[in-house]
C-alpha cells in the first residue's frame, strides 16, 4: 500500500500522554541500542551490520507508518530500531571513516536544527501531540533518528575525548536532564522545547550507562560485555512494552474506547452537549416561573 503524505489520522501516532513510563522506556531503548550496536559492529563487518540493520529498521518503520493509529508494540519497536540504527550510523562514521566525535556532533546538531526548522516551517508546530498526518510522522521519525545519532556522538565525546569516563558521563547527563524536567514542572518554559531537549539528552544518558556496564574494566567499565547488556536490556524492554500494551488495552476497554480513542472522545462530547442542553432547559424553566 502506497503512503500518502496527507493521510490524516483520527488521533496522534505517538503516546497520548507522556508519563514516567515513557521516559523510563526511552532510556532503556537508548541503552539497549548502544549495547547492541557495540556488539554487532565489533563482532561483524560494520558496513554489513549497518546494512542489515537498515533493512530491519525500514521494515519496522513501514509497519509503524501504515498503522492508522498509535499501537504500543509497533511504536516502541520503531523506537528500538531507531536506537540501534542511529547508534550504528554514528559509530561507523567514527570507526570506519575516522571522523572525530566533535565534528560529527556539530554536523549532527546542524542536521537536527535543519530538520526542526523544516518541520516547523512546513507544519507550524513541533508538538508530538500533533502527529496526525503521515507527513508529520515522517518529520517526527527523522527528528528521532538524527537525535539518536547526535546523542551517540555527544556521549562518546564526553566519555572519551573530555575524559569524563562512561560513569562520569552518565552522571553528567543525569544532572542535565533534570533541568528541562524542572522547567516543565515549574511551568515557566515552553513545554515543546523542554520535551525535545529532554528527548535528545536521554540518548547520551542511556548510552553512557550502557557503555559503563558493557565496556572492559581497562577502560573503566564493569566488564559485563556489550552482548550480555544488550540481551538483558532487550528482555526488560519486551516485558515492559508487553505490560504497557496490556494496561493500555484494559484502559481502553474500561473507558469504552476503541483503538484510536475516538469513541471515548465522542462519548465525552456527547455527555457535554447533553449537560449543556439540560442546563439550558433548567435555566429557561426557572425564567418562565419567575415571569
Amino acid at each position: 500500500m502506497a503512503l500518502s503524505l496527507h493521510r490524516h489520522f483520527r488521533s496522534s501516532k505517538v503516546p497520548r500522554t507522556i508519563t514516567p513510563s515513557f521516559w523510563g522506556l526511552k532510556v532503556l531503548t537508548t541503552a539497549m541500542g548502544e549495547a547492541t550496536s557495540d556488539y554487532f559492529v565489533n563482532r561483524f563487518d560494520p558496513r554489513v551490520a549497518v546494512a542489515c540493520t537498515a533493512v530491519v529498521f525500514a521494515a519496522v518503520l513501514w509497519w509503524q507508518l501504515r498503522l492508522p493509529t498509535y499501537r504500543t508494540v509497533a511504536y516502541w519497536s520503531a523506537v528500538v530500531m531507531v536506537s540501534v540504527f542511529g547508534t550504528m550510523c554514528a559509530d561507523v562514521v567514527h570507526v570506519e571513516f575516522g571522523v572525530a566525535y566533535v565534528v560529527s556532533a556539530i554536523a549532527l546538531a546542524l542536521a537536527l536544527a535543519l530538520v526542526f526548522w523544516t518541520w516547523f516551517r512546513v507544519e507550524g508546530t513541533l508538538s508530538i501531540h500533533s502527529i496526525v498526518t503521515t507527513r508529520r510522522e515522517l518529520f517526527y521519525w527523522a527528528t528521532v533518528t538524527v537525535a539518536f545519532a547526535l546523542g551517540t556522538a555527544v556521549g562518546d565525546f564526553t566519555a572519551t575525548v573530555a575524559k569524563l569516563g562512561y560513569f562520569g558521563s552518565g552522571l553528567l547527563f543525569t544532572g542535565l536532564i533534570l533541568l528541562p524536567a524542572l522547567g516543565f514542572w515549574l511551568g515557566r518554559t515552553n513545554s515543546v522545547l523542554m520535551f525535545w531537549i529532554a528527548y535528545v539528552l536521554t540518548r547520551p544518558l542511556g548510552a553512557s550507562y550502557a557503555d559503563w556496564m558493557g565496556k572492559p574494566k581497562i577502560v573503566e567499565g564493569l566488564g559485563w560485555g556489550s552482548g550480555s547488556v544488550a540481551l538483558v536490556l532487550s528482555i526488560i524492554i519486551v516485558l515492559a512494552v508487553g505490560l504497557l500494551a496490556a494496561v493500555e488495552t484494559r484502559r481502553r476497554r474500561e473507558g469504552g474506547l476503541d483503538a484510536t480513542g475516538s469513541r471515548g472522545s465522542s462519548l465525552i462530547w456527547t455527555n457535554a452537549r447533553h449537560l449543556r442542553r439540560k442546563s439550558t432547559r433548567t435555566r429557561q424553566g426557572r425564567q418562565a416561573r419567575d415571569h
